[in-house]
């Protein structure tokens, strides 16, 4: 299945927050990602009928196996490609919103040699991926 890049941000904020706050809400993501009520509803909608996600009669989100595997690929991308940047001196902060823009389209092969270079050039225990 082919999501879209907006698609997998709200997965990663819902894997997030649920990691945060236990139980995840639209109004919770709608505070987290400063979007609209109605954006928030619209892409929900859209997660749910694609089986991303699953919403209780109380309104609370769960991933699916297949939302949570897309999600926990792009975080993990997320993280590791921000503590790599951050090792080159790139600010923190930088190098999070870098890594949310490269962490969508980067290719599994890329991102692998990237790993693999980190782990070579950087002393154990560091931190780095």
């Amino acid at each position: 299945m082919s999501i879209h890049e907006s698609g997998e941000d709200y997965l990663e904020t819902i894997l997030v927050l649920k990691e945060r706050l236990g139980m995840v809400r639209s109004i919770d993501i709608v505070n987290e990602m400063q979007f609209t009520k109605p954006s928030v509803s619209v892409a929900m909608k859209k997660l749910r009928e694609n089986g991303l996600i699953t919403m209780s009669k109380e309104g609370f989100i769960t991933l699916t196996d297949e939302g949570y595997k897309i999600a926990s690929t792009i975080y993990n991308r997320h993280k590791l490609l921000t503590k790599f940047f951050v090792t080159l001196g790139v600010d923190e902060q930088v190098a999070a919103a870098d890594a949310c823009k490269i962490e969508h389209d980067i290719s599994q092969e890329t991102f692998e040699k990237i790993v693999e270079h980190a782990r070579r050039s950087v002393p154990e225990g560091d931190g780095t991926p």
